[in-house]
């Protein structure tokens, strides 16, 4: 049940070219849901999937689950884990079916035929779960196993699963009274309908921006494939002859890193500022809702603050200790981004100009700083990153540390003709699982990058064995008429983080549907993803699959020591946008208006900016009015600063690599096995000691980033860390 609930809600990080129109002959067609999918390792057919398909069977999965749960709740027999957790667990099969397809084409392939079906079909799932989570005779069997978990003989995956369905229970009004539950049922409804809003309001607002150019020479600077692109959007818009950049990452990035031309890098940067934040699409409004009611459902569940209600939940207990652990970070990064400044400030003044460094000037200038003192271009180094060659990388890196192989399924279904397909094998050629990946932009899909499955994994006493169907989503720069696609160093960072995820989803060995996969933590499902980002520029990989994509030239050492001394450069401004928007995220969530309260976005930014003295040229890695993370949904409100608390696990965790090894057999089967597999089947902090040998610190993070002087090895050398988010 609370796999489907994530499913259902976007909890974690969700996302239809293939699929079929409405109008397809209703005499013939069958709705697919409603019956065995009949494809290699139950893949979605999705070439049979149409738009009237949806809704019909989220009623009947509605319906399904609705009676499975009753039977539950009414079961005379005495509660025991197998009559109520386990029987839960596999109650709301179709309907979790239905929403994890669903929910990810939402997200890849949005129109209007599907935002139609997600302001039907969200509300529905959403009053669904608030009917099982409020009923009292299901809440009192799970109230019972929990009062009597020590004398049930469990294990302590079993034991885990009681407690955390209590917790759950009582985080979602279990204890409310008859009036209290429904206040709780239309706060919630409410949320869900401010999220679809959110949501949709940013999509259109991406997609309405367009940055038009017309004259050659203020395109100096840019890297020709990114003008190219450029060339081709501007024909697919009707404006041949000129040069169209999007807010896309990979348009938007390379004009405020290398467009010699400020005007348009402030154009550039401003139209990113102020997305969603004007008529008719503007999001403001909309967070001044969220925030009214999170507050609302936070005090009416007993919490303080919306903040004190989502970090109760996870590793950090308490938002105060979240804001300790960034305070800790936020010192010395903005210390040295003070210092950064100062750098790109001088080398202004070389140039014989005269301005202040503006927000907009940032990237372009720590650019031009890094070519200066490392001598590093990264368009010479994206030579090497051509996209198939990154895709070799970390599926070496899979085979080297896990020993598993991923053979590619050219006939499988898949949801759009960009989707590669993927059966991951062990080393005895056993089926482990399903891998999708869905890497270019376009213009019905979110922008960032994201995991998720299409199918969980689960191992039942009976011997009944589900395997995962695992997929990574991103918005990587595309291929042109004369080049593949060029991955930035950003870019192969984040493929590697998000395939961290994929292993966590498709290794897992839980065999409790709850706690399969990344069913763990909010502040420790980063720790996967963000451990693997090292390996993408370690010697040992690189030369394995770094290879120039004219010459085919494996990386020079002499390139990989120039990434090596870079790798901590700008360091402070990365650390600071991200520690600041945590921080944002934070300060949100402990805020407790009225309903009379007007709430000013624009003010509310700056005055916590203000309040952290943070500096000018620096903004919010996401301003609020697109900070989907923490207003698309609830599943990373209050919690964006996981990224840093993972990150101090991360860094800990890869020092042992460095340490050992990088590919040392025994370490990366320490972490295979103790947090690979074992997803939410004990508490994390436990599985990360028993893999790492001690707690973490935030020393580590810190060394990692180079804002501390790197850790001693035992030969006097430094342990090199390189990587990290």
């Amino acid at each position: 049940m609370n796999r489907l609930l994530t499913a259902a809600l976007g909890a974690l990080m969700l996302p239809a070219a293939l699929i079929i129109p409405a109008d397809m002959n209703s005499q013939t067609h069958r709705n697919p849901f409603l019956e065995p999918y009949n494809t290699p390792f139950e893949i979605p057919p999705f070439d049979k999937i149409t738009y009237a398909d949806y809704l019909p069977a989220i009623e009947q999965g509605i319906a399904e689950q609705k009676k499975e749960i009753e039977a539950i709740a009414n079961n005379p027999a005495t509660p025991t884990f197998d009559n109520t957790i386990l029987a839960m667990e596999k109650s709301g099969q179709l309907l979790e079916k239905v929403m994890l397809v669903f929910g990810a084409l939402d997200e890849t392939d949005n129109n209007e035929q599907m935002l139609a079906i997600s302001e039907k079909a969200y509300p529905m799932v959403s009053a669904a779960s608030d009917e099982i989570k409020m009923n009292d005779k299901l809440f009192q069997r799970v109230k019972y196993l929990y009062d009597h978990r020590d004398k049930l003989g469990l294990d302590g995956p079993r034991k885990r699963a009681i407690e955390l369905s209590y917790k759950s229970f009582t985080r979602n009004g279990a204890l409310l009274d008859a009036a209290g539950k429904e206040q709780l049922k239309k706060l919630n409804n409410e949320l869900t309908q401010l999220h679809l809003t959110f949501n949709k309001n940013l999509l259109a607002s991406t997609n309405q921006f367009e940055l038009a150019v017309s004259d050659a020479s203020q395109l100096a600077g840019i890297p020709a494939g990114i003008v190219a692109t450029a060339a081709d959007e501007a024909t697919k818009r009707g404006k041949q002859g000129q040069w169209v950049f999007t807010l896309h990452a990979p348009s938007r990035l390379p004009v405020l890193k290398y467009a010699d031309n400020r005007e348009l890098r402030q154009k550039m940067y401003e139209g990113y500022m102020n997305l969603a934040s004007k008529a008719p699409y503007d999001n403001r409004p909309i967070i001044g809702d969220i925030v009214k009611a999170r507050a609302k459902k936070a005090h009416l569940l007993g919490f303080d603050t919306f903040a004190a209600y989502m970090t109760d939940n996870v590793m950090a207990k308490t938002p105060e200790a979240a804001r300790n652990l960034l305070m800790q970070i936020w010192e010395p990064a903005t210390a040295r981004a003070r210092e950064e400044v100062a750098e790109m400030q001088e080398f202004v003044k070389e140039e014989g100009k005269n301005f202040e460094i503006a927000p907009w000037d940032y990237y372009y200038y720590a650019e031009k700083v890094r070519q200066k003192k490392f001598n590093l271009d990264e368009n010479e180094v994206s030579a090497y990153f051509p996209i198939e060659n990154v895709r070799k990388g970390i599926f070496t890196l899979a085979e080297r540390l896990y020993g598993v192989t991923f053979t590619e399924l050219p006939d499988a279904p898949k949801y759009h003709p960009e989707v590669k397909v993927y059966e991951v094998k062990d080393k005895a050629g056993e089926h482990v699982a399903v891998f999708m990946t869905d890497y270019f932009p376009r213009p019905s899909k979110r922008q960032g990058a994201w995991m998720s499955e299409f199918k969980g994994s689960f191992a039942d006493e009976d011997g009944t064995i589900g395997r995962p169907i695992v997929y990574n989503v991103g918005n990587f720069t595309r291929p042109t008429a004369d080049t593949p696609a060029l991955l930035t160093l950003d870019e192969v960072a984040t493929m590697f983080h998000e395939f961290g995820h994929g292993l966590h989803g498709m290794l897992t060995k839980a065999k409790l549907r709850s706690q399969a996969g990344t069913n763990v933590d909010r502040d420790f499902v980063e720790l996967p993803s963000q451990i693997t980002e090292h390996w993408a520029m370690e010697p040992e990989l690189l030369k394995e699959f770094a290879h120039h994509y004219k010459t085919g030239e494996t990386i020079p050492e002499s390139l990989i020591n120039k990434l090596q001394a870079a790798a901590t450069h700008n360091q402070g401004f990365t650390t600071t946008e991200l520690a600041g928007a945590s921080l944002l995220d934070l300060e949100w969530g402990m805020l407790n208006p009225s309903d009379s309260d007007n709430i000013d976005v624009d003010k509310f930014e700056k005055q916590v900016a203000a309040k952290l003295n943070m500096p000018s040229q620096i903004a919010y890695r996401y301003r609020s009015p697109y900070f989907k993370h923490i207003f698309g949904s609830d599943g990373y409100a209050s919690g964006y600063y996981t990224y840093l608390w993972a990150e101090v696990l991360d860094t800990d965790g890869f020092e042992l690599f460095s340490e050992k090894g990088i590919f040392d057999p025994a370490t990366a089967r320490s972490f295979k096995e103790n947090i690979l597999e074992m997803g939410g089947s004990e508490d994390p902090m436990e599985l990360f000691v028993r893999f790492r040998g001690h707690e973490p610190s935030v020393d580590a993070l810190l060394r990692n980033r180079g804002l501390a002087p790197k850790k001693q090895s035992a030969k006097g050398g430094e342990i090199n860390t390189v990587g990290g988010k």
